[in-house]
């Protein structure tokens, strides 16, 4: 093989910006010249590696396929804009955004740039090797090959969400409800701190702990003990997990690639995933592991793993079991199975519970015991016709297209909330966000007919298909 064949020298200057992106996150905890050096020359050689085989993998897509391929380059172009866009508009804020978190300081950038050279001839002698050992042979190619469209989907979104992790993470967001009611100065303590008692003290998380913190403390082990870093680089990755699960999931059930991006790319960027996506919370694992319980009936895997997935999700928050229980319903229509399903969670929930308890022990209250919900009335409503009006709205419409969302001053609460919705408190009305910009009306007005058109198409067809998913994703 030629040292300086073109595809080569362009496969290594493609990758330079991803190298520093991934040195820039990385430098926070290896700070040393020595340690940039070596990372700089291991990941630089490994993303050479990729962009060379992804310039060939694209020569032959563009010949085989050349429509399908070109509006897939559309949308990846779009997403490889849109992130130095983000990142510039956020940059302009630098006391909710820490840019430097994402660059290599002054005095450790001559030192990447030096180990580039290195790199270099390590790609080449990696690429050779991984020809005379059949590389592509692999099972971990073969997968790489075959979804590599929602793993660079996936990544892409990564990058998106790991910068507004960055962002909405910071100790100085020192309150509960702070963005879009969520709890995530609870769940940053819970996560990432050993402050992991749930000051709420609510049932309803039964074993969150022995589900989570063991991941967290998995990243922490790259991250040099930083454990606020590693819980919101966690919460980024399962975002992009998510993105990866709906474009395999529409991939397999529909066996239209460039449908499953279209539909996985929207469900990225829409302002539920970008949420879930942004703060600590328990939203986005329940998220993905309702993905997971959908692929595991798609492709008909071992009863055991559904088992384990419905306990992970009754684990992380006790009402998400619900759903496992309507996917197998609707979706296999098999009654002993769903009895059996719910004996054997039932049996293994409450030793669960206990083991949690006592490896954080004081942590929260077992979930059969019912008394703190009793502090939870305020939370409760009377339905009225205003309420469901207002929940179907952002249901159907907020979850996707994000309006221009509440700014909520209370004297008593040191930061301004931004809500999407307000219930009555304190004899003040309702109040939810509205679409005021002409972007967004024209973005919700064209959701609005694509939901529209996608019911009547459900309709049309109701008879002529099996609608076990369909009627998950409506009731789920």
């Amino acid at each position: 093989m030629q040292l300086f064949r073109k595809r080569l020298v362009f496969a290594w200057l493609a990758g330079i910006p991803l190298s520093y992106f991934v040195l820039g996150f990385l430098g926070n905890f290896y700070t040393t010249n020595f340690e940039i050096i070596l990372l700089a020359i291991f990941f630089h050689a490994l993303i050479s590696l990729f962009f060379h085989y992804l310039i060939g993998k694209l020569e032959l897509d563009l010949k085989s396929k050349p429509v399908e391929t070109g509006m897939s380059l559309v949308l990846f172009a779009v997403l490889v804009v849109f992130i130095p866009i983000m990142y510039a508009a956020a940059k302009q804020f630098p006391n909710l955004f820490d840019h430097a978190a994402f660059h290599l300081e002054a005095g450790q950038r001559l030192w990447f740039a030096i180990a580039l050279l290195p790199a270099y001839p390590l790609f080449v002698w990696a690429l050779n090797l991984a020809r005379k050992k059949n590389f592509k042979q692999t099972r971990f190619f073969q997968f790489v090959d075959e979804n590599l469209h929602g793993l660079l989907l996936s990544f892409l979104f990564f990058i998106v969400y790991l910068i507004f992790a960055s962002i909405f993470n910071r100790p100085s967001f020192f309150r509960d409800d702070i963005f879009f009611d969520a709890d995530g100065n609870l769940y940053r303590w819970r996560f990432a701190t050993e402050n992991y008692r749930d000051y709420y003290w609510r049932p309803a998380h039964p074993f969150v702990l022995i589900i989570i913190r063991p991941l967290v403390g998995a990243l922490v082990l790259f991250f040099k003990g930083d454990w606020l870093f590693a819980a919101f680089t966690l919460n980024a990755l399962t975002s992009a997990l998510c993105v990866f699960l709906v474009w395999y999931f529409v991939k397999h059930a529909t066996r239209i690639s460039h449908h499953a991006l279209l539909i996985s790319a929207l469900f990225g960027a829409s302002s539920t995933q970008l949420v879930f996506a942004s703060i600590i919370e328990t939203y986005i694992y329940l998220s993905a592991v309702a993905l997971v319980f959908l692929i595991l009936l798609l492709k008909d895997k071992p009863f055991s793993a559904m088992v384990l997935t419905g306990l992970i999700a009754f684990g992380i928050t006790i009402s998400n079991i619900g759903q496992t229980f309507l996917a197998h319903l609707f979706v296999k229509r098999n009654l002993k199975q769903l009895i059996l399903y719910g004996m054997i969670s039932v049996a293994l929930v409450v030793p669960l519970s206990l083991l949690h308890n006592f490896v954080y022990p004081d942590s929260q209250p077992y979930f059969w015991d019912l008394t703190p919900l009793q502090r939870e009335g305020h939370n409760s409503f009377p339905p009225t016709a205003q309420r469901a009006n207002y929940l179907v709205r952002v249901m159907a419409l907020h979850s996707v297209v994000s309006p221009e969302p509440l700014v909520i001053i209370d004297d008593d609460f040191p930061f301004q909330r931004t809500w999407m919705f307000r219930a009555a408190i304190k004899k003040e009305p309702m109040r939810i966000a509205r679409y005021e910009s002409v972007l967004g009306e024209g973005l919700v007005l064209a959701w609005a007919g694509m939901l529209a058109l996608g019911g009547i198409l459900f309709l049309k067809n109701i008879r002529k298909q099996d609608n076990g998913y369909f009627l998950t994703f409506i009731f789920t």
